[in-house]
């Protein structure tokens, strides 16, 4: 028993990077690509990265719930070969593609296929005790720090190598063919971690994407509806710095854009090595809602010393970060973790893919939150608007009850 589990956390991990990886390998180039060579206005650029975290938000809870249905393994097979299609197809509309609308349909396929996030946190529920969760929640948060870290790097240097004069194109084919790798490998190693006695029978959903009645029924439970809400609080309060962060470095500290690269690259591996290292050995030893507040906090701290850094020096720019990572990597792995223990075993699908698609949402206003706040009030307003932000977010933490149930609740009436 302990190799499958082994091999089956391994192929999670490597789809969690997958997925990761083929968000933000198109950030230094697509937007670009988007204006100047498709003719879109900026405004209409920005929109590909809001379509993408749109599709998220719809499909991350149902291919939650169809997995409590049928299980983990049926829905991660088709997610992972259609992301290796999303990302072909992606390849295909830069540098053949003659209007923008074909970059519009890659990106939202592409976000149907990669809501699996959901999906895969449920799969590591399913082959980790209650007292482990932490830490197998960790290595999806360390697979967001390494796909972080990696994407942008990779598609920065593989838009360099142009097809019919237009960049991204080979950036696009090189995720596409790690996806179909990791395909191969899911398809022919990757157990069930869901047998068919445990599955969602007595329970009847929705088929539609938008199943806001389930999503409702999620957030009506007392401790996962908070627990969910301080998600989206942490999410949407750390998603200003996505569009803001390169202006503030170039306006505020005449960094290059490879300096920034450097900055954002060592926030990742911190937060992997803390996600990945440090909650693992927390997990079982200190309560996970004590171990979100801890993180939280210090994610107040570190967005304030950013605001301030420009009075102080370029030096607490980088320490800020190094804190904001440590304290994101704290949070979001704990965070999946409580709600993950106190969601019914037939319905971890459901609830785990209610919470990352409420993740999706505050993912598709953070950024342009941040863009607005940054060019009508000033280049530090983001981050005091996230330090206010993580501040609520603590503050409903707090209410969140600190020991663990003894037992999975029942799963919730329809």
């Amino acid at each position: 028993m302990p190799e499958p589990r082994k091999a089956s956390l391994g192929a999670i991990f490597l789809t969690i990077v997958l997925d990761l990886l083929g968000f933000g390998l198109v950030l230094p180039f697509l937007p670009e690509e988007a204006r100047d060579t498709f003719g879109s206005t900026a405004f209409v650029a920005t929109l590909l990265s809001a379509v993408y975290s749109l599709m998220q938000f719809v499909f991350v809870p149902y291919w939650g719930r169809l997995s409590d249905r049928i299980g983990r393994r049926p829905v991660l097979v088709w997610s992972i070969g259609a992301t290796a299609l999303a990302n072909l197809g992606l390849g295909i509309a830069l540098a053949y593609g003659t209007g923008i609308r074909w970059l519009f349909l890659a990106r939202i396929f592409a976000g149907i296929a990669t809501a699996n996030l959901g999906t895969a946190s449920a799969y590591i529920a399913d082959v980790t005790s209650p007292k482990d969760r932490a830490k197998g929640m960790g290595l999806i948060g360390m697979a967001f720090g390494l796909g972080f870290v990696l994407g942008p790097g990779i598609g920065g240097v593989l838009a360099g190598y142009a097809v019919n004069g237009r960049h991204g194109p080979w950036a696009c084919w090189a995720a596409a063919g790690l996806s179909f790798i990791n395909f191969v490998w899911v398809l022919r190693g990757l157990p069930e971690s869901l047998p068919p006695e445990k599955r969602q029978h007595a329970v009847t959903r929705s088929r539609s994407p938008l199943d806001f009645g389930g999503l409702t029924r999620t957030l009506k439970h007392p401790d996962l509806g908070r627990a969910i809400l301080v998600n989206f609080v942490l999410v949407l309060s750390f998603a200003n710095l996505d569009q803001t962060y390169r202006f503030f470095n170039k306006d505020m500290f005449g960094m290059s854009t490879r300096e920034t690269g450097l900055l954002l690259a060592s926030i990742g591996v911190a937060a992997a090595l803390v996600q990945g290292g440090i909650v693992r050995q927390l997990s079982g030893k200190v309560e996970d809602a004590n171990i979100l507040r801890t993180g939280v906090f210090l994610q107040v701290i570190a967005f304030a010393l950013t605001a301030l850094a420009p009075d102080i020096g370029r030096w607490m720019l980088y320490a800020s970060g190094i804190l904001l990572a440590i304290g994101n990597g704290l949070s979001q792995p704990s965070v999946s973790a409580y709600v993950s223990k106190r969601a019914s075993p037939q319905e971890q699908g459901a609830t785990l893919g209610a919470s990352q698609s409420m993740g999706s949402l505050a993912r598709m206003f953070g950024p342009a939150m941040g863009g607005f706040l940054y060019g009508h009030v000033g280049a530090r307003s983001p981050y005091w608007a996230a330090a206010m932000g993580m501040a609520l977010a603590l503050l409903l933490a707090l209410t969140l009850p600190t020991k663990s149930p003894e037992t999975p609740p029942a799963p919730a009436e329809a």
